[in-house]
């Protein structure tokens, strides 16, 4: 199997990216976003919940992911955990089945800060984007999916984002193979994107085929 790992900072258009690809592979391809794996925060008083930090690493269950990208890549189905920003907790009852296939695209912000879930990776992306329009992005974001007010996201993107944005995210991206300029809206280098892909697919079935 084929693993490519897509980040970049909140809003700077990781997911328009991921379908862009995905629909040209024409459903070879399972996605694995990071905001599954955030740690369950249900035991934390519901007053304290607000304070958590989405943007620090410390915030993801880095084990629980690498072990089922392996288990995926072994050729095994996982269950992979339902997470809910709102209540900033775990289901636990509610899984999504996922089954293995060809490709395998990991994405979120703080992927390639781990450096044993780097490790399993083929190819690297980093969606690259101006400040401006990721500022946009996530306020609007906030609001609508979130339940934060304008004030709310604003006084969030300040004291959160931004400063974890330049302390993790932005440093990460010297970890990537290719770095997209413009985020989603790169329609060049995202053909460019799905050709190294596609050729990357060829090169492990040749190999497959060559040695079975």
């Amino acid at each position: 199997m084929l693993v490519i790992g897509i980040a970049g900072g909140s809003g700077s258009g990781k997911t328009t990216v991921v379908r862009a690809i995905t629909r040209q592979l024409h459903g070879k391809v399972v996605v694995i976003p990071q905001d599954s794996y955030y740690k369950d925060s249900s035991h934390v008083p519901p007053e304290e919940r607000k304070n958590i930090n989405f943007d620090h690493p410390d915030a993801i269950d880095w084990k629980l992911m690498c072990q089922q990208i392996r288990e995926l890549k072994s050729g095994k189905t996982i269950e992979q955990p339902v997470y809910s920003y709102i209540t900033c907790s775990r289901s636990a009852t509610e899984t999504i089945t996922v089954e293995p296939a060809e490709v395998i695209i990991v994405e979120g912000i703080l992927i390639f800060t781990c450096k044993e879930l780097r490790d399993q990776m083929n190819i690297k992306i980093f969606v690259d984007a101006d400040d401006d329009d990721r500022v946009l992005r996530i306020i609007v974001r906030d609001i609508a999916e979130r339940g934060r007010t304008i004030e709310t996201a604003i006084e969030h993107y300040c004291d959160t984002v931004k400063p974890m944005h330049l302390q993790f995210i932005e440093p990460s991206k010297r970890y990537a193979d290719i770095i997209v300029p413009q985020g989603g809206h790169n329609k060049v280098a995202i053909d460019v994107l799905t050709t190294t892909v596609e050729q990357a697919l060829k090169q492990k079935r040749g190999k497959k085929k060559k040695n079975g």
